[in-house]
Parts: C-alpha cells; structure tokens; sequence
C-alpha cells in the first residue's frame, strides 16, 4: 500500500469512529506531545494511533460496517484496551478491544486477552442471568452469567496479587452494565474459583479467545440494567436453569447461550453451586490450574 493510500485509509477511519460522536477522548492529543509544528513524533504515531492499525487490510465494506456500529459500543471498542496474556496468564502487552475481537487478529497473531465471568447469586442462591443487548459487537441477544468482559489496561485492574485487579474490573462493569452500586458488591466478597481459556467465533468477523476468571459472589443487590448493554435480566434456580439448557439445545424460542458461560455450565456450575449452598466452595478453589476448554 503507497502512503498516500494509507493516509487515506486512516483519515476515513478516523472520520468515522469519531462520528457521531463529537468528542472521541481518543482523538484529543496532549500538546506536549506535539512537535514544534504540531505534528506527532514517528514513535508516538505508532504509539497513539495503534487502534487503528488495521486501516491496511480494512476493506471499504468493513470499514462501513464500523461506521455503522452502534456509537456506545464504537467508543468503547477502540477505547478500552485489553491486557494481552500468554497461556500461562503473564501480561505480554495491551491492544484495543477492537483487534481483540478480530477473528482474523486473533487466528494471525494468536491474541489472547485476559477476561473475567461473574456469578452473582442472591441469599436464596438464585443466579442473575443477563441477555446481552441487540448492540452488541459480540454474541448480541445471548444469554449469558450476571456480568462478562475485560479488565483493562490500567493500574488498578493490572494487580496480580489475589486477583484483585480482575475483582476491580469486575465491580466496575457490574455498575456499568446492571448498575449494581460499587458498595452492593464490596471487592473482597467476590471468590475466585478458577480460568478457563477458550476460543469462540461470535460471527465470520468477531470473536473471542480469552483467559477468563471465574468469580462467584452471593449477595442481595440494587441493580439498574444499562439497556446499552444489557436487553434482560432474570434469576434462575438450578432446575430453571436447566430448562433454559434444553430449550437452547432444542432451538426453541429462538434461544441461545454465551460460549463462555456453556463452558462453565458444562465442566463446572452445577458442582460448584452445591458447595455454595453447602458453605464449603472455599474447597474447589483452583487458581493455580488454568483449565485448557478449546
């Protein structure tokens, strides 16, 4: 590709992920990154504008479909920047949720991000389920466990040590996306049982290939459901939750499930849910294991 057609490439996709939105935080450079004649250094180019490093293999036909993408989900698809692990969970670097996302991204160069699953009962150890909303880039409509998604590459969500970085991430998007207040669901009430890693097409483009943390909480909670982000919620006991299984098996009702949250349900859930009503799950914590589901 020439650089004229790269600028090209670059000034349309620009164009489009600030539209409609008029203030797109990722496009507003600090001063004392500029030079004296206000343009950016080489480095800080590749640096600052890594998120659209797939203007070069973007066709015209992606490139609208981005266009058309729902706004909130835009912003937050190149805003929020993932944490790049390897298989053994070390933090190799961070990239967009955009290329994290990318089947193509992640076939070509293997990309594995770190994620996390909530599983919040109530004190009749019932669990909240939630259907993702039709403006979801991945597996829109699916139902899926309370809350699912990333922590990002911040200092706060970065910390290793009992997890507590993922338990961060995890407070906040529980408030992001059912508006659970941050004090319904105190950090340290969150238990880690275990990761999984796995890998899933949502559709020909999107996808998912992530290390996700499994953490379980029973608490009794406020919520407001985001419609951004989150089209219904509901409580399910076991054998409700079972039905919801065979209906999706069955194809009814035009039903379906979270990969993610399959996985879950089919190695682990049912077990791990008999020690929460037993008060023994401190017994099947493994965080040392990462369990291999591909």
């Amino acid at each position: 590709m020439s650089v004229t057609t790269a600028s090209a490439s670059l000034q349309f996709l620009r164009r489009f992920i600030a539209s409609p939105i008029t203030s797109h935080s990722s496009l507003r450079l600090p001063k004392s990154s500029l030079l004296p004649n206000n343009t950016l250094p080489v480095s800080s180019l590749r640096c600052r504008f890594r998120c659209y490093s797939a203007a070069s293999t973007t066709t015209m036909a992606d490139a609208i479909s981005d266009a058309n993408m729902d706004a909130v989900q835009r912003r937050l698809m190149f805003e929020d920047e993932c944490i790049l692990v390897d298989e053994n969970d070390h933090v190799v670097g961070h990239d967009t949720k955009y290329n994290c996302h990318l089947m193509e991204k992640i076939e070509a160069e293997n990309l594995l991000h770190r994620a996390f699953s909530v599983f919040l009962f109530n004190s009749k150890y019932e669990l909240l389920l939630q259907q993702r909303s039709a403006t979801k880039v991945t597996f829109p409509l699916v139902w899926t466990n309370t809350c699912c998604s990333h922590p990002l590459y911040r200092e706060s969500e970065l910390i290793e040590e009992n997890s507590l970085g993922v338990r961060n991430a995890a407070q906040r998007k529980l408030l992001d996306e059912l508006g659970i207040p941050a004090e319904d669901v105190p950090v340290d009430q969150f238990i880690p049982l275990g990761r999984i890693l796995y890998k899933a097409p949502s559709d020909g483009k999107w996808g998912e290939h992530e290390l996700d943390y499994l953490l379980f909480m029973v608490r009794e909670v406020n919520m407001k459901p985001n419609p951004d982000e989150v089209a219904e919620v509901k409580y399910v006991n076991r054998e409700q939750l079972k039905e919801l299984l065979r209906k999706a098996d069955a194809g009814e009702e035009g039903l379906k499930l979270s990969p993610w949250f399959r996985l879950v349900v089919d190695n682990f859930l049912f077990k791990w849910w008999d020690h929460l009503e037993k008060g023994t799950l401190k017994e099947v914590i493994d965080m040392k294991t990462i369990h291999k589901l591909t």
